[in-house]
């Protein structure tokens, strides 16, 4: 991380990276988040699936997604915020059609508990347990709906009282609580947030237009849970494979010690 991303994200609990895809790599992931969008749920192959918004294992749809989880312009971010030792534990494409609901604040405190989640500062670097990184493929404009976030609520020291904000749920673009602000990146930007922050979604308001995102979801290696399916495993690279398995605390994972993963 560069001392400003680091001061910004220490401050306010979130990234917003501009202009991270290329023109190129826009346009393929476009393509590829459409093909899934388009081809109906019982034509899917195995392992891939459609949960309302969610499109499951979207990232490993096409290998111009998968790229995605070691983009160059976040990978060291990743290695920061997990001490060296990252793991991919999931990756959904989300899509937001015209007329989408949104959902309400939330935040893995709340979800959790507070013991859920690490925050704290380490040799002059950001130590973070639960990091969210959300590559953006459709422009979202202001009134659009979209995330919201609280910024600094990643560093809150006392539960969210239920009533603020509208008791959680904010639903007008124009009638932001005090506190509450909307992010609204372009295509081809990423988001970064910790899951300590607290955030949510607004509905979508554009007619003629869709909100498409992955949600890449990264924590430390030692951290529980299952790894992928087997039938998901046949469909990832070998370095994707090695990201996603989890591993004792002093492991260190070849995949550190590359300063560039390509995906092909």
């Amino acid at each position: 991380m560069t001392p400003e991303q680091r001061y910004f994200f220490d401050v306010s609990g979130y990234l917003h990276l501009e202009n991270v895809l290329s023109p190129e790599q826009l346009e393929a992931c476009q393509k590829a988040t459409q093909r899934y969008i388009d081809t109906p749920a019982d034509q899917l192959p195995e392992g891939f699936g459609k949960d309302g918004k969610r499109h499951i294992n979207g990232f490993a749809f096409d290998k111009t997604l998968e790229a995605l989880v070691f983009h160059p312009k976040t990978w060291p971010i990743v290695m920061e915020l997990t001490n060296s030792k990252p793991r991919l534990t999931s990756g959904t494409l989300q899509v937001d059609l015209p007329g989408a609901g949104g959902g309400g604040l939330h935040c893995a405190r709340d979800d959790y508990g507070w013991e859920s989640c690490r925050y704290e500062i380490r040799n002059n670097k950001i130590y973070c347990d639960n990091v969210v990184i959300f590559p953006y493929f459709d422009d979202v404009f202001p009134g659009d709906g979209g995330l919201l976030v609280v910024p600094g609520s990643h560093k809150a020291s006392f539960p969210r009282p239920e009533t603020m904000f509208y008791n959680g749920n904010v639903i007008d673009t124009d009638d932001l609580p005090q506190g509450v602000i909307n992010l609204t990146p372009r295509a081809g930007d990423v988001l970064i947030i910790s899951e300590l922050l607290t955030h949510g979604i607004l509905p979508w308001n554009p007619s003629d237009r869709i909100r498409r995102i992955l949600v890449l979801r990264y924590t430390p290696q030692h951290k529980g849970g299952g790894g992928p399916s087997e039938v998901l495993k046949a469909c990832l690279s070998p370095e994707t494979l090695e990201l996603m398995e989890a591993a004792h605390y002093t492991h260190t994972k070849d995949i550190t010690g590359q300063n560039e993963i390509r995906i092909d």
